[in-house]
């Protein structure tokens, strides 16, 4: 962000975990924000949780709706007049082997985390272009730079998340249009409760790498500094992050800290 106020910022998946945490971080400044996810009832709490709650409109999405993406971005157009930043955080994660996993619980994967997210930023994008001005903000994860057994699915996603948008950085860097990838690390939210397994049922259980993770509190403030200054990408956790620096230099040594790690 160039200035730390006034800005027009959309952020889905804000009704609970790190889209939760940027919503409460972002309403203590003089951004105006639109937050959005399937649950409208836990986004108005969110909203009535927040400093600012009159410079917050909720308006529900869900990101396996692909067609209903342009009425929405005409919807959230209408409340401001424009948009100045999308955050694109909603998102899914899964824990199961390759060999169990149906089909269907990858085409959901998919669906949400990289079709859905592709189809709502395409839908803003004619906006962005014509307002000479747009930032979009996509948070992946440190398994879009690397991989990890039990989230085959989840990383195929959010590799090609890294793809699509290296691509529209490119294209529409002549339009002043910016992209920041935001890559996390462990952060202690529910999203291993969440995570899918092999038949498509939640997991419902946290595991000890989410649970000692970073707090989205402290995470969303890390991120809320690399969208100000525009970084490309920006990894944010705790030691995991070094993962990036060994998979580049040393992609074989990443193989066997993972496999001895023995993460789930």
């Amino acid at each position: 962000m160039a200035t730390n106020k006034n800005k027009i910022i959309w952020i889905t998946g804000a009704s609970s975990g790190l889209g939760k945490a940027l919503t409460l971080v972002l309403s203590k400044k003089d951004h105006k924000l639109i937050i959005s996810s399937r649950n409208k009832d836990q986004l108005n709490k969110v909203k009535s949780s927040c400093s600012n709650p009159e410079n917050i409109e909720v308006l529900p999405l869900d990101l396996e709706d692909i067609s209903s993406m342009s009425i929405k971005v005409d919807k959230a157009m209408l409340i401001y007049g424009s948009i100045d930043i999308l955050i694109n955080n909603a998102g899914i994660s899964q824990r199961s082997l390759i060999i169990n996993t149906e089909m269907s619980v990858y085409k959901q994967l998919m669906d949400i985390n990289y079709m859905g997210t592709i189809a709502l930023t395409k839908a803003l994008l004619p906006h962005f272009v014509r307002q000479r001005q747009g930032q979009f903000v996509t948070v992946t994860s440190l398994m879009g730079k690397f991989s990890s057994p039990y989230r085959s699915g989840y990383c195929g996603a959010k590799h090609a998340l890294h793809g699509f948008f290296d691509a529209l950085r490119m294209e529409h860097a002549k339009d002043n249009i910016s992209v920041t990838m935001i890559c996390p690390g462990f952060v202690n939210t529910d999203i291993a409760r969440n995570a899918l397994t092999s038949t498509g049922t939640p997991q419902k259980e946290n595991d000890k790498a989410t649970q000692n993770g970073m707090s989205p509190e402290i995470f969303a403030k890390k991120m809320m500094r690399a969208i100000k200054n525009k970084k490309f990408e920006a990894y944010i956790g705790k030691r995991e992050v070094m993962g990036i620096y060994v998979k580049r230099f040393f992609p074989k040594l990443l193989h066997r800290m993972v496999l001895r790690s023995q993460v789930r």
